[in-house]
C-alpha cells in the first residue's frame, strides 16, 4: 500500500507539472504586451508659404496656399491616387457608356456639408455653372469644356454627364471643389469674389474652417478642426493650423523656433539645412512636369535636328546625372519620355540613354559627318557643321543647365549658340511661332493627372497647338487619337506603351528631368507618406491618416 500511495502521488504531482506548463502556454489576452497604435487628437501646424487670398475653389488656380487649405475643407466627385488611378470622393461610382460619350455619377448618401445639410445633385450642377462664369478663375479651355457638355439632373442624388465626343481624359475635370448652393445661390457670379463666403467656407471635406488667426491687421494663418461628420473615415489629427510666411527661409526658421511642425516648401537654399535637422523628415515627390530640350523638327536652317540618329546622339551627349546631382542639387529625377514616371501609363522598359559621348561621335560618324583627329567641330561631307542655337530662360537655373549642356556638346563636336531670353518670350516669340532651333523649357501638366501628352506630340497640333517640336508621326498620333477615345486603361496603357517606343526611337525633342518637390515634417507626425504630386496640394492627400497620438492595443496571440 506504501508503495502504491508512493506511485499516486507522483502521477499527481506530474499532472500538476503538466497542467501548470499549459497554463505557462494560454496566459489570458490581458496580460500580453500592448502596441501603439494612431489615435485621434493632437495639433498638427503648418508653414504655409505665401499668403491668403480667398477660400474658394473657384478662386484659388493661381495661389497655391489657398489651394492646400481648399483640399481640406472641399471635396470632388473624385480623386486620384498616387498612380493617377480615378478613386471615389463626394461620388461613390460613377459608370461610363461603352462609346465613351456619357457618364452617370452617384453622390454618396451619406455626404454632407459642414452645416449639417445634405450634399445632392443641385450643388454639383450649381458648382459647374459657377465654374463657366466670368466669376471663376478656371483657364478658359476649362469653361470651354463645360460649356460643351450636357448635363442632367436625374435625382438628389445622380446625374448625367453627356459629351459631344468620347474623352478618356474628362475625369480629370470632375476633381473640381464642389460648393454648396444653398449657401451661394443668392451670390451674383461677377461678385463671387467678394462674398463673405470665402473667408469663412463651408465644405465637405475632411476637415472644417474653424477661424482666421490675424496680426496688425493682417490674416496670418488659419484654425481647421476636423469634421466629425466626414462621408469617409475620421482623420486622426484634431486640428491643423496653417501659417503664413513669405519664403521657405522664414518657414523653416519658424519651425526651429518651434512654432510650427511642418515647411509646405523646403527650397534649395535651405534643403541642406534642412538636412540636417534631426528631428526633421525630409519628404520629395516627383513634380508634374519635364523638363526638355525642344528641337524644331522644320527649321530650314537646321536640317540636319530631322535625322533621328542625330537627335539620339545629341541626348547621349549630355551629362543628365551631372545635371539632376550638381545644379539641380538632387532635386529632380533622369527622364527618358514624355509621360511621368509612378503614372499607371508610364512603360519602364523604353530605351535609356546613358550619358556615353563615344557612342555619340560614333552615331555621328555612322551618319557621315567627319570627325576632326584632334577635336573640334564636326562637319557633313558637304561642309555643313553641327551647329545651331539654344534658347533658354534666362533664371539662374536654366542658364546653367544651358552652359552645361552647351560644355557637353562641345565635347562631341557639337556647337551650341546660347540665347537667354524672359521665360515668358520663350514660349510666345520663339516656342509659340516656332521661330527657333532649339529651346530649353519646361512642360507643366499640373492638375491633369491622366497622363494623356496628344496636345505636346499629335501631328494635328504641330500648327497652332503646343506641338512646338513639329513632329509630325502617324504611327504615334494614331496611338495618341486611339488612347482618347478608349475607357478601359488596360488598353490605354497598352497604347500609351507603344506611343512611348515610338518616342524613344525618333527622340522628336531631348527629355532632360522631372524636378522634385521637398517638403518637412516633424518626426513626432506619424503616418506621413510620399506619393508622386499632380498638384503641391497632393502632399496633404493622405493627411487624414497621419497622426500626433498613439493609444496601446492588445497584441493578437495565435491560439495554441
Amino acid at each position: 500500500m506504501k508503495k502504491l500511495r508512493w506511485q499516486i502521488l507522483v502521477v499527481a504531482v506530474t499532472v500538476v507539472i503538466v497542467a501548470l506548463l499549459l497554463l505557462s502556454q494560454t496566459q489570458p489576452i490581458s496580460n500580453n504586451p500592448r502596441l501603439p497604435v494612431a489615435a485621434s487628437g493632437g495639433i498638427y501646424t503648418e508653414a504655409l508659404i505665401g499668403s491668403m487670398g480667398r477660400l474658394n475653389p473657384m478662386l484659388d488656380w493661381n495661389n497655391s496656399a489657398d489651394r492646400d487649405i481648399d483640399r481640406l475643407i472641399f471635396s470632388g466627385l473624385i480623386r486620384f491616387d498616387s498612380r493617377g488611378l480615378p478613386q471615389p470622393d463626394l461620388a461613390e461610382s460613377w459608370g461610363t457608356s461603352s462609346d465613351g460619350t456619357q457618364y452617370n455619377f452617384s453622390i454618396r448618401p451619406n455626404a454632407v456639408w459642414h452645416d449639417g445639410e445634405p450634399v445632392t445633385t443641385d450643388d454639383v450642377l450649381f458648382t459647374i455653372e459657377m465654374i463657366k462664369s466670368s466669376g471663376s478663375l478656371f483657364p478658359q479651355d476649362i469653361k470651354d469644356l463645360w460649356t460643351e457638355v450636357e448635363i442632367k439632373k436625374l435625382d438628389d442624388k445622380t446625374f448625367q454627364i453627356k459629351l459631344p465626343e468620347p474623352f478618356a481624359p474628362f475625369l480629370d475635370y470632375v476633381t473640381f471643389g464642389v460648393l454648396p448652393k444653398h449657401l451661394l445661390e443668392n451670390v451674383p457670379a461677377d461678385q463671387l469674389a467678394n462674398a463673405e463666403f470665402n473667408l469663412s467656407p463651408i465644405g465637405t471635406g475632411p476637415y472644417k474652417f474653424d477661424s482666421l488667426i490675424t496680426s496688425g491687421g493682417q490674416i496670418t494663418g488659419v484654425t481647421l478642426t476636423v469634421n466629425e461628420n466626414y462621408y469617409l473615415p475620421r482623420a486622426y489629427i484634431e486640428q491643423i493650423i496653417f501659417r503664413f510666411y513669405p519664403d521657405s527661409a522664414s518657414a523653416f526658421d519658424g519651425y526651429q523656433q518651434g512654432v510650427v511642425l511642418g515647411v509646405s516648401q523646403l527650397t534649395n537654399d535651405i534643403l541642406q539645412q534642412a538636412l540636417e535637422e534631426q528631428t526633421l523628415s525630409v519628404h520629395s515627390s516627383r513634380l508634374p512636369q519635364l523638363g526638355l530640350v525642344f528641337l524644331n523638327l522644320n527649321n530650314p536652317n537646321a536640317v540636319f535636328l530631322q535625322n533621328e540618329k542625330v537627335r539620339q546622339a545629341l541626348l547621349l551627349g549630355i551629362n543628365r546625372n551631372m545635371i539632376v546631382s550638381r545644379i539641380m542639387q538632387g532635386q529632380a529625377i533622369v527622364a527618358d519620355g514624355p509621360i511621368l514616371p509612378g503614372s499607371w501609363a508610364y512603360y519602364d522598359e523604353i530605351q535609356h540613354f546613358d550619358y556615353d559621348p563615344d557612342a555619340a561621335m560614333v552615331l555621328l560618324k555612322d551618319e557621315g559627318y567627319v570627325i576632326p583627329a584632334g577635336g573640334g567641330e564636326v562637319r557633313a561631307l558637304d561642309g555643313q557643321f553641327l551647329e545651331f542655337t539654344l534658347v533658354h530662360p534666362n533664371d539662374e537655373i536654366h542658364t546653367k543647365i544651358a552652359q552645361a549642356i552647351q560644355a557637353n556638346w562641345a565635347l562631341i563636336g557639337v556647337k551650341a549658340n546660347l540665347q537667354s531670353v524672359p521665360y515668358d518670350s520663350l514660349i510666345t516669340d520663339f516656342l509659340s511661332t516656332r521661330n527657333y532651333q532649339a529651346a530649353l523649357a519646361d512642360l507643366n501638366t499640373a492638375r491633369t493627372p491622366d497622363p494623356d501628352p496628344y496636345l505636346f506630340w499629335h501631328q494635328a497640333e504641330a500648327t497652332g497647338g503646343q506641338n512646338y517640336s513639329q513632329w509630325d508621326n502617324r504611327t504615334a498620333s494614331e496611338f495618341l487619337e486611339s488612347a482618347r477615345t478608349q475607357t478601359d486603361f488596360e488598353s490605354r496603357a497598352r497604347l500609351y506603351r507603344n506611343f512611348q517606343v515610338v518616342f524613344a526611337k525618333e527622340l522628336p525633342s531631348l527629355p532632360l528631368y522631372y524636378p522634385v518637390y521637398s517638403y518637412g515634417v516633424d518626426a513626432q507626425v506619424q503616418g506621413v507618406q510620399v506619393a508622386p504630386m499632380y498638384d503641391v496640394s497632393d502632399r496633404l492627400a493622405l493627411l487624414p491618416e497621419w497622426y500626433l497620438i498613439t493609444r496601446r492595443t492588445l497584441e493578437a496571440t495565435p491560439a495554441p
